[in-house]
């Protein structure tokens, strides 16, 4: 089966984004980043939160003080309006309790017809490293609407996007959604690629092979990708081990975000679930955008 009846990417940018929050500081940037993103796509903004007196100061205090749930889901609605006050836009609002976090927002989101969830990342400020929290990897692993995990203040639209590869058909509906949700703008797609293992059987020929072997997949996987067109791209073939080559690319070149394609059974998100992942999504100093294709039949 070819890649234009195996893969069903968007063809638009999100209609309906999902805000998760926990009303904690560290979420202030990915509200603003959603609010960026609902005024771009003309799309509608939905702020959730999933009750937890222990993140929030006013939930604390009421909860102390022996507030009865409703009480509890009062102040949160508060709270929470008044951090969407200063996106001057209208965002809807719903309070979840009584589940876990990822269970709630993977329901809303289905709920919701969400195109977009959009979460904050947990800090570990002891050590000043930002951290993928359980929440965030398990919405990575089960969650079926593309999931942004915002790292950095919004300075503005995305510009400088990079697209991960792997040339699977998950990587290639990636780079088509990618091309969905950002019209108009550069992508750069990027492989690290590693040579067969040194040995006896390894020689210098074979060393200056393997890049030459990356660049021409690299550009296969381009031209056989069905772009809209318009798009405009480039690739960056780089030796290495992906968790550690793509962050430092993303940290020098200021890259703001970083797409990732994943499926349940392979591809770059499968193989990165894990210890992997958790140092890509560590390491990055950008935004991730992890883009499922649960539905691929390859």
């Amino acid at each position: 089966m070819t890649h234009e009846t195996a893969i069903h990417p968007p063809d638009r940018p999100p209609a309906r984004l999902l805000l998760a929050t926990d009303l904690g500081a560290r979420c202030d940037r990915a509200l603003d980043r959603s609010a960026q993103l609902a005024r771009e796509w003309q799309a509608e903004l939905i702020a959730l939160n999933v009750l937890d007196p222990s993140v929030c100061a006013d939930q604390t205090y009421a909860w102390i003080s022996g507030a009865t749930d409703d009480q509890l889901m009062s102040v949160a609605q508060r709270q929470l309006s008044r951090d969407l006050y200063g996106t001057k836009m209208p965002v809807r609002v719903r309070i979840v309790q009584g589940r876990e976090p990822e269970t709630a927002i993977r329901e809303t989101a289905a709920a919701e017809g969400a195109d977009l969830v959009v979460t904050g990342v947990a800090r570990q400020e002891t050590f000043g490293r930002v951290l993928l929290g359980t929440t965030n990897e398990r919405l990575a692993r089960s969650l079926k609407p593309a999931l942004l995990v915002v790292h950095s203040r919004a300075q503005g639209p995305y510009r400088r996007i990079v697209v991960a590869t792997d040339f699977s058909e998950m990587s290639r509906h990636a780079l088509l959604t990618a091309a969905a949700f950002f019209p108009g703008r550069e992508l750069t797609l990027y492989h690290a690629y590693t040579p067969p293992m040194s040995g006896r059987g390894t020689t210098a020929s074979n060393g200056a092979t393997a890049p030459r072997i990356a660049h021409t997949e690299c550009a296969e996987f381009i031209r056989a990708t069905r772009l809209p067109e318009g798009t405009i791209m480039h690739s960056v073939v780089e030796y290495g081990t992906i968790s550690i080559k793509l962050a430092r690319y993303a940290r020098d070149n200021d890259i703001d975000l970083v797409v990732i394609g994943g499926h349940t059974h392979g591809g770059i998100m499968s193989a990165l679930l894990g210890s992997t992942a958790a140092k890509l999504l560590e390491y990055l100093p950008c935004d991730t955008l992890l883009v499922q294709s649960r539905n691929l039949t390859v």
